[in-house]
């Protein structure tokens, strides 16, 4: 378990955590979401004792990360995947790493054959794709087998079949009880992995719920209304204080009214309705109106292309 009580960060005039409080609980994959610049990659860093709290505390299993005795054995993370000896082979880095931690030599073939790495593991990881060093980075968090992993943005340069194997390794390391604590700006990846999310935006909390709760605490509910009689249920509908935009030659999306209030007006008024859904609002949309006012970096549209577009 990670608990940080009161977390703050200050780099000179620059705050860049500002009294965070969360726990990261186990047996469930928690996504820790935010724009860039928003204070995630120093929390973790935080987390793992890297850098030291300007104030607050945060704890791993009940104690700060660096009076672990055996590191690798209680967290294993991956914060940056080129953070390797490029001439070294894969198999001698997880060595080294194994052999500073006390743990048997046997593990660096197991972790390998895991991660699917196990016919390069004698290439000098300087010639690795990105994908490749992802896979040797998350093979040294898995190599003490701990309790505790924690992966910044663990499926860059993976293929869509590295996508689905992480995935499916994060929810099996959760179900076997461990805490997994995972960072990413993938929001699709996130709502097909994540239990739980804890999401901040300028060094601060802004959400600490379930998927689905914050889905529905951040978007508002679009009904799908398909008609043959389109002209005449819009207009009945924004009559009644609905939004009412087209979706195709014969369907309607409707917000700020709810499906028995379309389906009741659309009988009382005679008009024949195919159908009447909800829309699911994704992860990526709910974020983005959580965060609007979060974001500190905004890209400007080139001279031109707003225009082509």
């Amino acid at each position: 378990m990670i608990e940080a009580v009161g977390l703050s960060k200050r780099y000179g005039d620059k705050l860049a955590v500002d009294r965070l409080s969360f726990s990261v609980k186990p047996g469930q994959v928690t996504g820790f979401l935010g724009p860039n610049g928003a204070g995630k990659s120093t929390t973790m860093r935080m987390i793992l004792g890297l850098d030291a709290p300007t104030s607050g505390t945060v704890t791993v299993n009940g104690k700060p990360f660096r009076q672990a005795a055996h590191p690798l054995r209680e967290v294993g993370a991956l914060l940056d995947a080129k953070a390797v000896h490029g001439g070294r082979s894969a198999y001698n880095h997880l060595l080294c790493l194994a052999q500073t931690n006390n743990l048997p030599k046997k593990r660096v073939d197991e972790v390998l054959g895991l991660v699917g790495l196990g016919g390069v593991a004698k290439k000098r990881s300087k010639g690795f794709s990105l994908g490749m060093g992802q896979r040797l980075g998350i093979a040294a968090a898995l190599l003490g087998d701990p309790k505790v992993l924690m992966f910044d943005e663990p499926v860059n340069g993976l293929d869509p079949e590295g996508i689905l194997w992480i995935r499916n390794l994060m929810k099996a390391l959760a179900a076997e009880g461990r805490t997994v604590f995972v960072s990413s700006h993938l929001m699709s990846e996130m709502e097909n992995t994540a239990d739980h999310l804890i999401v901040i935006g300028r060094g601060k909390l802004v959400a600490d719920c379930t998927v689905q709760e914050f889905i529905d605490n951040n978007s508002e509910l679009s009904i799908r209304v398909r008609t043959p009689q389109l002209e005449q249920l819009g207009a009945v509908l924004a009559g009644k204080g609905g939004t009412v935009r087209a979706d195709g030659e014969d369907a309607l999306v409707v917000t700020k009214l709810g499906m028995a209030e379309i389906g009741d007006l659309a009988f009382d008024n005679q008009i024949r309705v195919h159908e009447l859904s909800p829309i699911q609002a994704s992860l990526e949309q709910a974020f983005m109106e959580l965060t609007k006012d979060s974001v500190e970096y905004h890209a400007a549209v080139p001279a031109g292309k707003e225009a082509a577009a």
